[in-house]
């Protein structure tokens, strides 16, 4: 299933409203409206071990066939945690999506089908914000190189 996203004619957007972390190289994009969760879910990454690209606004471009975010200049290493005000954390100048998800659509089913996004360009794979608390811990592993086997469904559990 895939989803087609703002920007599929542009290259690139200078102020494209998302945030995005970074575990290496490999980035992830969190998309979603106004209070949906996308500093929150950063947050948490943050604390396992990613670094922070940009929050609330990023520079994205597509670039043969890639997906690059940059921060938005003057907010490097910044981001905004509810109830907490700005936190400086760690960061990094860009970084290449590899992961797009949808803080502002909930995940309704136990195994999803895999979906896809079409940014500036590029297909991306999606997933939309799960409510349960080993979400940030399944994207960590996601992206630091454990398997996501929607295919694979478990029979006993």
């Amino acid at each position: 299933m895939s989803q087609t996203m703002a920007g599929q004619d542009k290259t690139h957007d200078d102020f494209f409203h998302a945030t995005a972390i970074a575990f290496g190289a490999r980035g992830v994009l969190i998309l979603g409206p106004s209070g949906a969760g996308k500093s929150s879910l950063a947050v948490e990454l943050i604390s396992r071990g990613a670094r922070l690209v940009g929050d609330d606004r990023l520079m994205l471009s597509g670039e043969g066939g890639r997906l690059l975010a940059r921060p938005r200049p003057g907010f490097e290493g910044r981001i905004e945690c509810r109830g907490v005000g700005l936190l400086t954390v760690p960061a990094v100048a860009e970084a290449e999506i590899a992961l797009v998800i949808d803080a502002g659509r909930e995940e309704r089913d136990r195994l999803p089908p895999p979906r896809e996004i079409l940014l500036f360009g590029c297909s991306l794979p999606l997933l939309h914000r799960s409510p349960e608390a080993q979400f940030p811990a399944a994207v960590l592993l996601m992206m630091t190189g454990g398997a996501h086997d929607a295919a694979n469904d478990p029979t006993d559990d």
